[in-house]
C-alpha cells in the first residue's frame, strides 16, 4: 500500500486483511493502515469542507441572483408603468393642443367673418351712396334738360332772360364718389 494515491472505501477498510503475528495482528501493517486511512479521511474532510464552502458560495451567487432578478423584473414593471403613463400624458397634451388649436381656429375664422359681414355692409352702404348720387345727379340734369326745352320752344323770344338759380335739390356726394363721375 505505498501507493501515491490511496482511495480507501467503506468496503476496502471492512476487508483489509491485517495478518496475524505472533500475538494477534502485525502492529506495523495495523499502523501503516490507519495513517493511510488518517490521511484519507483528513483528505475526504478537506474536500468535503470545500464542496460546502463552494456550495455555501453558489448559495450566495444563487441568492445575489435570484435578489437582482427580481430588481430588473421590478424595473421592468416600473419601466413598463412609466411608458403608459407618459403615453397617456403625451396623449392628454395632443388632445389638448387640438382642442387649443381648434379654439383658436374658430376664433380666426369668426374674425375673418365678422370682417367679411362688416365689409360687405360697408360695400352696400357704397353702393346705396352711389345710386342715392345718380339719381340725383339724373334728376338735376332731366330739370336741366326741360329748361333747355322750354327756352328753346319760348314764342318769340330768340334768347329768354336766363335766370342763375340754384336746382331745388343739391346733390350730397362724398368726395370719393366725385372722382367716379369723373371717370
Amino acid at each position: 500500500m505505498t501507493d501515491e494515491v490511496f482511495t480507501l472505501t467503506p468496503l476496502d477498510i471492512r476487508r483489509f486483511d491485517f495478518g496475524t503475528a505472533l500475538r494477534g495482528y502485525d502492529k506495523a501493517r495495523v499502523d501503516q493502515f490507519r495513517d493511510e486511512v488518517g490521511r484519507e479521511v483528513e483528505r475526504l474532510v478537506k474536500q468535503c469542507q470545500d464542496l460546502e464552502s463552494k456550495a455555501r458560495g453558489f448559495h450566495e451567487q444563487l441568492r445575489a441572483f435570484r435578489e437582482r432578478d427580481k430588481a430588473i423584473n421590478e424595473a421592468l414593471v416600473s419601466a413598463q408603468q412609466l411608458r403608459a403613463e407618459m403615453r397617456e400624458q403625451a396623449d392628454r397634451e395632443a388632445q389638448l393642443i387640438v382642442r387649443e388649436a381648434r379654439a383658436e381656429a374658430d376664433k380666426i375664422l369668426e374674425g375673418a367673418r365678422s370682417e367679411a359681414r362688416r365689409a360687405y355692409g360697408d360695400l352696400e352702404q357704397i353702393v346705396r351712396q352711389r345710386r342715392s348720387y345718380l339719381a340725383q345727379l339724373r334728376t338735376l340734369i332731366e330739370r336741366q334738360l326741360a329748361d333747355v326745352e322750354a327756352a328753346e320752344a319760348a314764342p318769340g323770344s330768340t334768347m329768354p332772360a336766363v335766370e342763375a338759380r340754384e336746382p331745388a335739390v343739391k346733390p350730397t356726394t362724398p368726395e370719393w364718389l366725385d372722382s367716379l363721375a369723373s371717370e
